[in-house]
């Protein structure tokens, strides 16, 4: 079937129909729902920027119009006209007189559209994921999504930041503890699918000062939590001369910048996807001067910004004393890294983002910088977000020093041969240097508040699901 396309001069999305209250306007898009009582037709249209509700009295269209919508089967792809009005009780919510509409593409009787508008499972709904999307909640995750995106990579581009990508076909791991997807390249050597662009980013940072990688990366740990995908988009950034409290200082700014970005375009869509804004206008709303964006947490070190701070060692005592209280069925222990109950307690302590710094260089990466007071512990930083959602930023200072990055390299057991080159960088004009890395998907999760990570990207690769 070949479809003509014409462009009309009323022609208009619902994502700005508000400016053409009173006005004639043509939507492109397709029937989302569709309402009836008696000569009173509420057909709701969607076209990717948002959903409108049309309003058709019999009387007051041709029975051509009536019927056609009347018997218009859902996700049939329209091209409809009308006039735009102000819901009586609501002005912020508009609906469209429709007057006339032309079907471009109606779905048959006999197929109907597999997602029908009543409860489906997780796993049906990931099995047609490809229509899954076209819902008014889905539609505006993937909105917000592309504009944490953008807002991510507009951050570092106003601010002296330049893009290097780094590839996505590696020789080597970037920390030795996580699994990779190995494929054969060419002959008898090897490839892996990047966990990290951070070992090549440091390089560009060496020419550049300032720079940052955005791009997927995959992780092949069998993980089957709410937290995590085989396959995600990073944002890496890193610079030279800059210690761990300047990285905080800029973590701390890009995520302001995403939140106030989502606040300005999204509010819509975060009232669809039932997100509690106020708790989004809290991350980036002006410490008082006797503030540190807790509520109520002991042991917080008051920071030199509006989000709190926390030592590891901070951290392990709120730990301990959640569990002394009954907070909390573990017990942390020293030493270790923090679990996902760990950090949603942490978390759950601030309305801001928290970040928690210098734990034990040996649950660290190998690369991490130690701190020069304490040797013990590593000069990194893992960001919380509130509510429960754990790490969304790791970053670190990096180790500067030939010798030291040798022997970390050795004591991990990883292939001195494949990081000759990242040693390289220490030997010929090493200099102080950081960075970190933020998930999307998982800022995405935050922002939107959603349970799993599934939902954060258009198509999620798990553990069990590579289609469609």
């Amino acid at each position: 079937m070949s479809i003509e396309i014409t462009t009309p001069e009323n022609l208009t999305t619902i994502a700005d129909i508000g400016q053409h209250v009173g006005q004639t306007v043509t939507l492109r898009g397709w029937l989302y729902n569709l309402r009836s009582s008696g000569k009173l037709l509420f057909p709701t249209f969607r076209d990717g920027t948002g959903t409108i509700q049309g309003i058709v009295p019999k009387a007051a269209v041709s029975e051509a119009v009536f019927d056609t919508l009347k018997n218009l089967t859902l996700e049939s792809s329209v091209v409809v006209t009308g006039k735009v009005s102000a819901h009586p009780k609501d002005p912020s919510i508009f609906e469209l007189q429709v007057e006339g509409v032309d079907v471009t593409q109606r779905i048959p009787d006999d197929t109907p559209y597999p997602i029908q508008l009543k409860e489906n499972g997780p796993d049906f709904l990931m099995e047609h994921r490809h229509l899954w999307l076209r819902t008014p909640r889905q539609s505006a995750i993937l909105r917000v999504r592309a504009t944490i995106m953008r807002a991510a990579a507009e951050y570092f581009d106003t601010n002296g930041f330049f893009r290097t990508d780094p590839p996505i076909l590696t020789p080597n791991a970037c920390e030795g503890t996580s699994e990779l997807f190995e494929m054969d390249y060419f002959g008898d050597d090897k490839a892996f699918l990047t966990q990290s662009g951070q070992l090549y980013v440091e390089a560009t940072a060496m020419a550049l000062g300032k720079v940052y990688s955005f791009g997927p990366t995959f992780r092949a740990e069998k993980s089957k939590t709410r937290r995590h995908l085989t396959e995600f988009w990073m944002i890496e950034p890193e610079v030279t001369y800059l210690d761990l409290d300047g990285l905080m200082t800029l973590a701390e700014n890009f995520l302001t910048h995403i939140v106030t970005r989502v606040l300005e375009t999204h509010r819509a869509d975060l009232k669809v996807i039932g997100k509690d804004i106020a708790k989004l206008e809290a991350v980036i709303a002006a410490p008082d001067a006797d503030d540190n964006g807790t509520k109520g947490a002991e042991g917080a070190s008051t920071p030199r910004s509006g989000f709190p701070r926390l030592s590891y060692d901070e951290a392990h005592a709120m730990l301990l004393d959640a569990h002394a209280r009954g907070l909390l069925e573990n017990a942390h222990t020293y030493g270790d890294d923090f679990g996902s109950p760990d950090e949603t307690y942490i978390s759950n302590q601030f309305t801001k983002p928290v970040m928690v710094h210098r734990y034990p260089a040996n649950v660290k990466a190998f690369y991490m910088q130690p701190d020069p007071h304490d040797p013990t512990k590593a000069l990194c930083v893992d960001v919380l977000a509130p509510e429960g959602y754990g790490e969304i930023i790791g970053g670190s200072q990096r180790v500067d020093d030939y010798d030291l990055l040798k022997s970390r390299i050795e004591s991990h057991n990883l292939p001195m041969d494949a990081f000759q080159w990242y040693l390289d960088l220490r030997k010929y004009g090493s200099v102080p240097h950081s960075g970190f890395g933020m998930g999307i998907e998982r800022c995405v999760a935050w922002i939107c508040g959603l349970e799993h990570v599934r939902e954060t990207i258009p198509f999620a690769r798990t553990l069990n699901r590579i289609y469609p």
